[in-house]
């Protein structure tokens, strides 16, 4: 399998109308991801974005601790990209459900600089060009492994991990509604 090193890789700038495979990570690699509820966070953010013709999804997996989305960013969310909006959004509902549920564990989002005084996202996502089918087919197979692999295991066959696009290109069923068919950009 070609490593990631070997890709176009632009950190965390990406270009509208490119695809691009992206890794997001949680501050400290904390499991924050492992409730439900913080996955549905995420899922009703991409689902926001799409319903106003901000991005196209072509596949993703949620993690315990990180995310992994290809997708292509069409037109910008006011004055920022979506992923920025995505990452500005995500936080801000975390921390809401931090601050009510779980106050405990505020001090470990906590870094205040000039901008904020808490982090969930590190700083600089992983952003991969996605230019060619090859690319992004590679991609899909190793985030639908994601869950398999053995320090996770959350699931015997990718299909079954509800927080991932496997499902939809095994079966076709996007439970979701957030995911359009990679083919589609680059049959």
């Amino acid at each position: 399998m070609k490593s990631i090193a070997n890709d176009s890789i632009r950190n965390s700038r990406m270009d509208l109308n490119e695809v691009y495979f992206w890794t997001d990570t949680i501050k400290d690699w904390k499991k924050l991801l492992i409730q439900d509820k913080y996955k549905e966070l995420i899922i009703n953010q991409l689902q926001w974005l799409k319903s106003r013709n901000k991005i196209l999804v072509y596949g993703y997996v949620i993690m315990p601790n990180h995310l992994h989305i290809i997708w292509e960013m069409l037109a910008k969310n006011g004055k920022e990209m979506p992923h920025a909006s995505f990452n500005k959004w995500t936080s801000s509902n975390f921390l809401k459900d931090v601050r009510a549920n779980h106050p405990k564990v505020i001090p470990l989002f906590k870094k205040i600089t000039s901008e904020r005084n808490h982090r969930f996202w590190q700083r600089d996502p992983l952003a991969v060009l996605m230019d060619s089918k090859d690319k992004v087919e590679q991609k899909l197979e190793y985030i639908h492994l994601n869950p398999l692999q053995e320090k996770w295991n959350l699931v015997e066959f990718p299909e079954d991990y509800r927080w991932s696009s496997a499902r939809f290109y095994e079966t076709g069923e996007d439970e979701f509604g957030i995911l359009t068919h990679y083919m589609d950009r680059f049959g």
